[in-house]
């Protein structure tokens, strides 16, 4: 593996663990938020996208075939969970949103 691909790849596991933990924060106080069924697709999608990080930072620790294919998925997580929490003003949701474009744009170059 070059320089820059590994370099990449660890920029990548380090944007979909800020992401992951990011996401589960935000979901954490989504569900303490006084109308939480206005929160659920901010809920479900935080949570799908922390999975879908945990995930890509296996198959790139492991050096799979798989992670860049991966990566693209989650890069789509990521978006999707970026708008949803980008339209809610709660801090937490802004924060998330930011960390999901940040490990978009990470997956998107990995997924390239």
């Amino acid at each position: 593996m070059s320089s820059d691909r590994l370099q990449r790849y660890l920029d990548c596991i380090a944007a979909c663990n800020a992401c992951a933990v990011s996401c589960q924060h935000c979901a954490a106080l989504c569900l303490q938020e006084p109308d939480v069924k206005m929160m659920t697709r901010c809920i479900a999608l935080d949570f799908d996208c922390a999975e879908m990080c945990s995930v890509c930072v296996a198959l790139m620790a492991g050096g799979s075939e798989l992670a860049d294919a991966m990566c693209g998925l989650c890069a789509q997580a990521c978006r999707m969970c970026a708008q949803e929490c980008g339209q809610h003003p709660h801090d937490h949701c802004q924060q998330c949103a930011e960390s999901c474009r940040v490990c978009a744009e990470a997956c998107e170059s990995m997924a390239a």
